[in-house]
């Protein structure tokens, strides 16, 4: 039978993390350190239980399937932007045997109902653009773009210094 249930074990957050973080150091070398069990179980058993982050497994006939690592965001008001809640989701990952069996979809709407009990009317997320399959994914949620993140590689670029010349 189908759940969702949250936990505060960060061992099996940890042993679900892994096919996600290593195809993040497959597509991006240059930003993701190779997998190391020691320094990231550390780091969410020490985040683990902090009211400000939710952690969701997917079990199904007593296995884990996926898990899904959430925020409640509280963005305060700037002299720019208004002050705004949202659930931000910092990872969504279904082991790969399991990708396309509808175990996303049912944790996403958990995330759904969980930010609608808390009166959130958003829910946030960023994905590499190099993740297809995430792209997909979201994009079958309905999610939509509001904001696009770019940058430029300076060390592509032949320098010109002629105008540090004093």
């Amino acid at each position: 039978m189908l759940k969702i249930i949250s936990t505060k074990d960060y061992q099996v957050i940890l042993k679900l993390n892994k096919s996600v973080h290593d195809l993040h150091v497959q597509l991006y070398p240059e930003h993701f350190k190779q997998y190391d069990e020691t320094v990231i179980g550390g780091f969410f058993q020490s985040i683990i239980n902090n009211p400000q982050f939710l952690f969701l497994l997917v079990e199904d006939e007593g296995e884990y399937r996926g898990y899904a690592w959430v925020e409640y965001k509280d963005y305060p008001e700037s002299p720019f932007t208004k002050s705004r809640q949202s659930i931000y989701v910092h990872h969504l990952n279904i082991l790969e045997s399991h990708k396309g069996k509808g175990y996303g979809s049912h944790l996403m709407n958990a995330i759904y109902e969980i930010a609608r009990k808390n009166g959130r009317t958003k829910v946030e997320l960023d994905y590499w653009v190099g993740n297809g399959a995430a792209e997909k994914f979201y994009e079958k949620e309905g999610f939509q773009s509001y904001r696009e993140y770019v940058f430029k590689d300076l060390a592509m670029l032949k320098a010109n210094v002629d105008f540090l010349k004093v």
